[in-house]
């Protein structure tokens, strides 16, 4: 049986969307970020598209996301790397299965170190500083007298060294100028140390639209989540020409004409002023419609835009369909994408939301069908 609600992923769009990311970083190498199972929309489809496209590196949050990707794309030849945190008794198993993990302080350096010497073969890492983000890794102040400590480790591949933004979102903070620089500094001095590094790194979906020099000398990666799904953060230059390609669908399961002084869900926050045309919507918050759209947000019924009137709830969404002719139950509602020469993108959700589009596409609920489009 059909399921109500849908999200239907573009591939066609998602590989052309990195394919323009890995032009405009380019000589840089770029590593597609897949956490929390492609931000929930199913990390395998998303994958064996983006490896077919020559894509070779891959990041995730936790061990778990890196072990999916192995059994994803087994027998085939990529770097996945851990970019926030390896816990102690997640690291042998990580060791044994060659995934890149992050050197975030010299005790856990020196563990892994251990478990490597234990399996008999070095481990791949890449030293985290903490530049201003304030959450992980080795604090900028301390790098110089760390670094060359980890480095000296036996039993480790200190492959890279990298870093992360809390504010490349908006270009004309001088924060993230300063975090270069200061990142920038410290490679060059450990550098006059002898100590160098393959893989440098600090950019993500932000810096690479809105500070390009994070893709020049002396970094040679940038990584990318939220560009490949064609979303932005609302503040910054969209550099790039990426497109959405999501699509969330459901549809219509009741139509009714209600008179005036009717008044609509929840905590009755909206009230008919004329006898109206009102559909009731097949999705609500558990389908991931942010409870901001209520009495602002809209959706497209026959591609025409049609408001939503009265509070979200959990499973349905009451929209003013007097502007369409012909609605009826079983009519398809698109309520992110394209319709009719309209679009409705999770950018504009996050915009009502007062959040981000990772927000928007992470909340797509477990009822929701994950179509791929091919």
């Amino acid at each position: 049986m059909k399921r109500r609600v849908e999200v239907v992923i573009d591939l066609r769009k998602l590989v052309s969307n990195y394919r323009k990311i890995a032009a405009h970083a380019k000589p840089a190498r770029v590593l597609c970020v897949l956490k929390a199972n492609a931000y929930g929309l199913g990390v395998g489809a998303y994958a064996k598209a983006l490896y077919g496209a020559g894509c070779r590196a891959f990041g995730v949050a936790e061990p778990f996301e890196a072990l999916e990707l192995k059994k994803v794309l087994a027998g085939k030849k990529f770097d996945v790397q851990i970019l926030s945190s390896v816990l102690p008794d997640e690291i042998p198993e990580m060791v044994k299965a060659n995934v890149i993990l992050p050197a975030i302080d010299l005790d856990e350096a020196k563990l892994i170190d251990r478990v490597a010497k234990r399996a008999g073969k070095k481990a791949r890492v890449h030293v985290k500083l903490d530049t201003g983000m304030g959450r992980l890794g080795i604090l900028a102040e301390d790098a110089l007298e760390v670094v060359p400590k980890i480095k000296a480790l036996e039993n480790l591949e200190v492959e890279g060294i990298f870093s992360h933004f809390p504010m490349a979102y908006d270009p004309k903070n001088p924060f993230t100028a300063g975090q270069i620089a200061r990142f920038e500094k410290i490679v060059g001095d450990l550098g006059k140390k002898g100590i160098r590094f393959k893989v440098v790194h600090i950019a993500a979906s932000d810096a690479i639209n809105n500070f390009p020099e994070t893709a020049k000398k002396p970094f040679t990666q940038v990584r990318t989540g939220i560009n490949l799904h064609g979303s932005f953060d609302p503040y910054g230059l969209k550099a790039l020409k990426v497109e959405p390609v999501l699509t969330l669908k459901t549809r219509v399961a009741q139509v009714r004409e209600l008179p005036a002084g009717t008044t609509l869900g929840y905590g009755r926050t909206w009230c008919l002023k004329e006898k109206t045309k009102i559909a009731t919507i097949s999705a609500g918050y558990a389908d991931g419609l942010p409870l901001a759209l209520t009495n602002r947000g809209s959706v497209l019924i026959r591609g025409k835009r049609c408001p939503v009137v009265g509070r979200i709830s959990m499973d349905y969404t009451t929209v003013d369909v007097s502007g369409v002719d012909g609605v009826k139950a079983g009519d398809e509602v698109v309520c992110l994408g394209e319709s009719g020469g309209d679009a409705i993108t999770p950018d504009d959700w996050a915009q009502l939301k007062g959040t981000h589009a990772y927000d928007i596409i992470c909340s797509f609920g477990s009822r929701v069908r994950r179509v791929v489009k091919v």
